[in-house]
C-alpha cells in the first residue's frame, strides 16, 4: 500500500476474503497497545492480531465463511465494529459481517459508463422513494425513469449505515456499509446492474466532512479527527495534521470502494466546504486523481461531483492551472436565484437574490457570485466560473436539501401554480449545464420531504431538534415538524398509489417533451466549450431571452417569462426565421390562457411586441 497521491491504492482494509474461507483482517489503530478480532461463533472465537508498519494491526483467518460476525477488540476490553465494515445488519452498535464481492454476479460486462454532458440526474432517497423503501423496489421503477421520463442518470442520497432505519443518510458512521433495512450489499449491487442493463449511470453521494455521532467509534481507533477546524454537523476529519495519511487512505479507499466493487458511476462529495485540508496535495485532488486512475483501469467513466458553497471555480481546474481537476459541481446560484422569482421569497441566503438579471447570469456564467459582496455573507463571495464548461455545472429546481431544509418540506408544487412550475422545469432542462429532478417533482409530488433521524440516544435527539430551530430561525420558520417522530418519516414518502390529478399528468407530459427536445435537438441540450450562448433580460417584462447554438450550427431561441401576469415582450433579435418547438401555453400541456406563441418569427421586424401569458415558455429553433 502506498499513503500518497500516486497508484496503486489497495483496498485492503476491514475483512478481505482472499481465499475461499479465508479471511484476512486489518485495522489502522496507532496507539493501542494490543488488538484482537472476535468471531462471533460457537464457541466464540478471539485471535490476536499482529502490529505491523504505521500503527496497522493484521491477521490472515482460515476456516471463517462470508457472513460471520466480528467485532474488533481493542486493549483487550474495547469491543467495537470493524471501521471499514461491509455491512452492519444490527447497526451501528452490533457487530460486522465478512461479505465476499466475488459472490456476486455482475452482468453489466459491457456497460462503460456515460459522459458527463450526457447526465440527467434524478435524485432519490432510498426510504422514500417506494414504500417498500429498498434498494430491490427501486429496479421495479427503473422502465419508469428511463421511458417514461426520460432521464440518464440516478442519484442516491447516501446509504452509508446510520442509527435506526429512518434517515436521510448524511448521519452516517460505516462509510463501506449500505443501510441494512434498505437491503443487504447484494440488493445494492443488483440496483446498480439493472440501472446498467437500462442504460442508466448511478451516482452515488458519499460524506466525507464528518461522520454521524451514533455509533462512531472511529475516535476509539485513532486519531481519525481533529479539533483544528469546527464544522455544523461534528468533528472534522483529520486530513492534515499528524497521523492523517491513513486517515487519507481509508477516504480514497471508501471511493475506490464504491467505483469497484459497486461499479458506481459518479460520486457526489456532500459540502466539501466542510473539508479542510491545508497540505500541499487536498484530499480532493488526490482523491479524484485516485478515482480517474481506475476509471482509467476499469475502462470505465467515472466521475467525482463537488457539492459546494464556495463558488471557487478552483475546484473544477485542471491541475496545471492550480484546480483539483474534479469532474463538476452543483450550482446552488443557480437554484436560489429561480427560486426567488418564483417564490418572492427573501428571506436568509435568498436575500442576495430576487432580480431577472440574477437568473441570467446564472445561465450565462454559471455562478452568480463571483467576487461582488453579498449582503447575506457580509462579504465579498466567488470567483469567476468561464474557466469552466457548462457541462461541469448541475443545476435544479429542487432537491433534497433545497426541499427538505424548509421547516416544512414544502416542495415547489406546494408553492407556485402549475404555470410556474412549468418554466422551473423548462429552464433546469433546457439549460446548458447538467439538470437535476428531484424525486416526485416530474409530476408534482406533493407530499412534503421533511427532514427526519432515528436516532436511539435521547439527548441527541433533543440537540437535533434544537438544531433545526435554531437553523430556521433566519427564515423566520417555526412550527418544525419533530425529526424523530415516524409521522414525519412516513410523511415523507411519495405517494405513488394516489391518483394523479389532470394537472400532475400534464406537467409529467412537459417534463417529457422538455427532455425530448434536450436530446434531441443538439441547441437545446448540453452546452459544449464552443457553443455560443447569449442571454438578454427585460426587467419591464420579467423576460429572459436565452439564445442558444450548438457546435453543429444548429440555434434555438428560450423565451422566458418570470412574471406572474400577462405581459408584453418586445423583441428584435437575435436575427432569423425562427420556428416554434414548444409553448408553455398549448393544450397539450394544460394551457389555458388562449395566448399561443406565434408559429414562426421573423426577426427583426416593425411589430415585434408578443403578448406572452403567466410565466410564459417559447421555445424556437432554426
Amino acid at each position: 500500500m502506498k499513503l500518497n497521491a500516486h497508484r496503486p491504492w489497495t483496498l485492503d482494509l476491514g475483512a478481505s476474503v482472499i481465499a475461499p474461507n479465508t479471511v484476512h483482517f486489518k485495522v489502522w489503530a496507532p496507539e493501542a497497545e494490543a488488538m484482537s478480532v472476535r468471531i462471533h461463533s460457537d464457541p466464540v472465537t478471539r485471535i490476536p492480531l499482529a502490529p505491523t508498519s504505521m500503527g496497522y494491526w493484521e491477521k490472515t483467518v482460515p476456516s471463517l465463511s462470508e457472513d460471520s460476525l466480528y467485532s474488533f477488540i481493542i486493549n483487550q476490553h474495547l469491543e467495537r465494529p470493524d471501521p471499514a465494515s461491509r455491512f452492519q445488519p444490527n447497526g451501528v452498535h452490533g457487530p460486522s459481517v465478512v461479505i465476499d464481492p466475488s459472490t456476486f454476479l455482475w452482468t453489466d460486462h459491457q456497460w462503460k459508463g456515460l459522459p458527463l454532458a450526457q447526465l440527467i440526474i434524478y435524485e432519490l432517497h432510498v426510504g422514500t422513494f417506494t414504500p417498500e423503501g429498498t434498494f430491490d423496489a427501486i429496479i421495479k421503477k427503473l422502465s419508469y425513469l428511463r421511458e417514461t421520463l426520460g432521464i440518464t442518470a440516478i442519484e442516491i442520497m447516501p446509504v452509508a449505515q446510520c442509527p435506526g432505519v429512518r434517515n436521510w443518510g448524511y448521519d452516517g458512521t460505516y462509510l463501506f456499509a449500505p443501510q441494512a433495512n434498505y437491503g443487504r450489499p447484494e440488493g445494492l449491487k443488483r440496483l446498480v446492474d439493472a440501472c446498467h442493463a437500462q442504460g442508466l449511470a448511478v451516482v452515488m453521494d458519499v460524506v466525507y466532512n464528518h461522520l454521524g455521532p451514533e455509533g462512531n467509534y472511529l475516535g476509539d481507533y485513532g486519531p481519525y479527527f481533529t479539533h483544528r477546524y469546527p464544522t455544523p454537523w461534528g468533528q472534522a476529519i483529520n486530513y492534515d495534521g499528524p497521523d492523517s495519511d491513513p486517515v487519507r487512505h481509508f477516504i480514497i479507499s471508501n471511493a475506490l470502494y464504491w467505483v469497484t466493487e459497486y461499479h458506481i458511476d459518479a460520486l457526489r462529495l456532500d459540502a466539501i466546504h466542510g473539508i479542510f485540508d491545508f497540505g500541499a496535495t487536498p484530499i480532493l485532488q488526490e482523491l479524484t486523481e485516485a478515482v480517474h486512475a481506475e476509471a482509467h483501469t476499469l475502462e470505465r467513466a467515472i466521475h467525482v461531483i463537488a457539492e459546494s458553497d464556495l463558488n471557487d471555480s478552483k475546484i473544477i481546474a485542471p491541475l496545471n492551472k492550480g484546480g483539483y481537476g474534479l469532474d463538476g459541481q452543483w450550482s446552488d446560484d443557480f437554484h436560489h436565484a429561480l427560486h426567488c422569482l418564483l417564490t418572492d421569497e427573501d428571506k436568509g441566503y435568498y436575500e442576495d437574490f430576487g432580480k431577472v438579471s440574477h437568473l441570467a447570469k446564472a445561465i450565462q456564467d454559471r455562478f452568480v457570485y463571483s467576487g461582488q459582496y453579498s449582503t447575506h455573507r457580509k462579504r465579498q463571495h466567488g470567483n469567476s466560473a468561464k474557466i469552466g464548461t457548462p457541462t461541469q455545472f448541475v443545476v435544479f429546481s429542487q432537491n433534497h436539501d433545497q426541499v427538505g431544509n424548509r421547516a416544512h418540506g414544502d416542495r415547489l408544487s406546494t408553492l407556485v401554480s402549475f404555470e410556474a412550475l412549468k418554466l422551473a422545469a423548462a429552464t433546469v432542462l433546457l439549460s446548458p449545464n447538467i439538470p437535476l429532478l428531484f424525486m416526485g417533482e416530474e409530476y408534482g409530488e406533493t407530499a412534503p420531504f421533511l427532514y427526519f433521524i432515528d436516532h436511539g440516544d435521547e439527548g441527541l435527539i433533543e440537540a437535533v431538534r434544537q438544531g433545526r430551530k435554531s437553523e430556521f430561525a433566519a427564515f423566520r420558520w417555526t412550527d418544525i415538524p419533530d425529526p424523530y417522530a415516524q409521522s414525519t418519516f412516513e410523511q415523507s414518502q411519495l405517494q405513488w398509489d394516489q391518483t394523479r390529478s389532470e394537472e400532475q399528468e400534464y406537467l409529467l407530459r412537459w417534463y417529457q417533451e422538455l427532455i425530448t427536445l434536450r436530446k434531441s435537438i443538439p441547441a437545446l441540450g448540453p452546452g459544449q466549450k464552443k457553443d455560443s450562448l447569449k442571454v438578454w433580460t427585460d426587467r419591464k417584462s420579467k423576460a429572459l431571452t436565452v439564445y442558444r447554438t450548438s457546435e453543429s450550427g444548429q440555434s434555438a431561441l428560450i423565451i422566458l417569462s418570470l412574471n406572474k401576469n400577462a405581459t408584453s415582450l418586445s423583441l428584435n433579435k437575435p436575427e432569423g426565421q425562427w420556428e416554434r418547438r414548444l409553448d408553455t401555453d398549448s393544450p397539450d400541456f394544460g394551457g389555458h390562457h388562449n395566448t399561443p406563441a406565434p408559429q414562426s418569427l421573423l426577426l427583426p421586424q416593425e411589430n415585434s411586441s408578443f403578448k406572452l401569458p403567466p410565466y410564459a415558455v417559447w421555445v424556437y429553433t432554426h
